[in-house]
């Protein structure tokens, strides 16, 4: 299934997947031509080819000061000495704007990266896919947050020496020319191929390698996460030695490949060093081949020394513009490893979506609520001759199932544990493909109308008032306020009518802010109260309740399902007790084997 998803290679280096992916990236970071992203990275190569006129300019400054104090020339030195400060001011201020461009560069390109990939991630349930069904794809949240950041980051520093590195060169490879012959430029180019291939292969293991990394540093985040989740279960464990073991196993596994990384980037880092050396010694070598071979002879000492420091410039800052890019090696690397995982995962949502518009038949998109009025009977569920099975696995749980589920008729569901019963619900809701056989919605999986309590209640950041009104839109991602004082009523009344009058004044009202997390301040009981009380303030048709009071009281329990009766919810459970028995009308045993049963609970 999800396993289709973004074919890749096994192993991640420099070549057309990740030209591939980086292509696919950029799209997104620059959409057109007419986007803020474009603008700014225009502006961004105009600031950076301005500094370089500015460094042009600064880069003679030596020659003209060499030849005015070799003459001896008072007038010219002052006029010279303010021109040069006005120069340098000049080169701050283009310097200063472009790191300025750049950085709200990388902040922009990062925002439309995650908006991106949120925006396929949060459809198609793809957050559910990746994270619970396939394992293919690891670390996703750290995919979406730590690399993008550091890919947009290290891509801001890059581009600048790519996109300018053409012009400069090609410039001063002229201005080399008329120095030096062609001599200089042959030999300057003939070291930067040769550093290029050096550190090429250098290179190839390393991006490889940061791939690996990043899966690793979000399984140790990971682990420490699960640890500050359960910190109480391991308290009561008493499994603080095992667990340190754990994590240790974690960081070593991490420590084995930055270490690999180190020691490669270590030669890399010698290679790139030595080449800038060398560079510098280059640059003389080149001056003294054309000075020993006469180019200079008809130059007086005065006009020697200026045109000396000329033409070494020239022939530095060639060099320099070379090494420049070589000096990209260690960053590009790990630009590389960055590419590949924020591309597949690019990959990966655009195939879910072409999956999913080649779907001819997608019953909760296609029924309403008006529909159900149409129907010939009050079915508003219906398996025909359904198997099921967890996903990637070809053994049924249940076989050959025909249900209805109609309107007013509440249904329990029970078995031994792993026979099926909260699959059942993952089948009807979508998430799951049955092996064989046809799933019919007659109502659409929206919280107005189908509501779902899990066994663990999901609670999400923000105020009182946010939590209650869960999964509602507007209130939730606009941190709106309702202006109606009835609303105020209904949201106290819900908490009184659920068992927690007192939250309120806990956390300090509906619209406080509330800093500490909410799974650490409520119980399992009272989170399952809260997922009633959500249920009540939604009143939909028809509830799906996945052991919703196990954490509960039989009394409680009683008066929670007899609301839902009272507001004309019809209500399907998973659950064990017997006590649950009253509250419904038939009963669907899943004997564990495949097998099922469906009968009318007698009084």
């Amino acid at each position: 299934m999800a396993a289709a998803f973004g074919s890749s290679p096994s192993k991640y280096k420099l070549d057309r997947w990740f030209v591939k992916r980086f292509w696919r990236c950029w799209k997104v970071m620059t959409p057109s031509c007419s986007s803020t992203t474009f603008l700014l990275f225009v502006l961004l190569v105009g600031f950076a080819l301005a500094a370089q006129m500015m460094v042009y300019n600064t880069g003679l400054i030596p020659s003209r000061f060499y030849e005015v104090l070799l003459a001896r020339d008072k007038e010219d030195f002052s006029s010279l000495l303010i021109s040069s400060l006005l120069i340098i001011i000049g080169v701050s201020l283009a310097n200063s704007a472009m790191k300025f461009v750049s950085r709200i560069l990388y902040v922009k390109w990062r925002e439309l990266l995650c908006r991106k990939l949120h925006a396929g991630y949060f459809k198609h349930r793809a957050y559910y896919k990746l994270n619970v069904l396939d394992d293919k794809y690891d670390n996703v949240d750290q995919r979406i947050t730590q690399d993008v950041e550091r890919f947009c980051d290290t891509f801001r520093k890059v581009i600048i020496v790519v996109v300018v590195s053409p012009f400069t060169i090609t410039y001063y490879t002229y201005l080399c020319y008329q120095s030096s012959g062609y001599l200089g430029p042959v030999s300057i180019y003939a070291f930067f191929v040769v550093g290029t291939i050096l550190n090429k292969l250098i290179m190839s293991p390393i991006v490889n390698l940061v791939v690996k990394q990043e899966k690793l540093e979000g399984d140790f985040r990971f682990k420490h996460m699960q640890i500050r989740s359960n910190a109480e279960s391991i308290a009561f464990y008493r499994s603080a030695g095992l667990e340190m073991r754990k994590t240790n196993s974690k960081l070593q596994s991490l420590i084995k490949v930055q270490t690999r990384i180190v020691t490669f980037e270590s030669i890399l880092f010698f290679s790139v060093n030595m080449f800038d050396y060398v560079g510098a010694i280059l640059s003389y070598l080149i001056i003294a081949i054309a000075l020993f071979g006469g180019k200079f002879d008809n130059m007086s000492t005065t006009a020697l020394g200026g045109e000396i420091s000329r033409s070494s410039f020239f022939a530095m800052y060639l060099i320099n513009c070379c090494t420049q890019l070589i000096d990209l090696s260690v960053d590009v690397t790990n630009m590389a490893g960055y590419v590949h995982r924020i591309g597949q995962l690019l990959e990966v949502f655009s195939d879910m979506k072409t999956e999913t518009e080649q779907k001819t038949k997608e019953h909760p998109e296609h029924f309403g609520v008006e529909n159900l009025a149409s129907q010939d009977s009050d079915v508003i569920f219906k398996f025909s001759c359904v198997s099921y099975a967890p996903p990637n696995c070809t053994d049924a749980l249940v076989k050959d199932l025909d249900l209805e589920i109609r309107h007013g008729q509440n249904i329990l569901v029970t078995g031994t544990t792993g026979s099926g019963k909260s699959s059942l619900f993952r089948i009807l809701s979508g998430m799951w493909a049955p092996l064989s056989g046809e799933v019919i919605r007659f109502l659409p999986f929206d919280p107005k109308v189908v509501f779902f309590l899990p066994q663990k209640t999901f609670v999400t950041d923000g105020t009182l008032r946010q939590q209650l009104t869960y999964p509602c839109e507007n209130l939730l991602l606009y941190g709106g306020h309702s202006e109606a004082g009835d609303e105020d009523e209904k949201l106290l009344g819900l908490l009184d009518t659920v068992g927690l009058a007192n939250l309120c004044s806990r956390v300090g009202g509906l619209d406080s802010p509330v800093e500490c997390k909410w799974e650490d301040m409520l119980t399992p009981g009272e989170m399952q109260r809260l997922s009633f009380a959500r249920l009540f303030y939604q009143r939909p048709q028809v509830a799906l309740l996945d052991e919703a009071t196990s954490a509960l009281d039989t009394s409680t329990e009683s008066q929670l399902y007899s609301i839902c009766k009272d507001f004309g919810i019809t209500v399907s459970s998973v659950g064990h007790r017997r006590s649950l028995r009253q509250f419904h009308d038939f009963e669907l045993n899943l004997d564990g084997e495949g097998g099922w049963e469906f009968k009318k609970i007698e009084d």
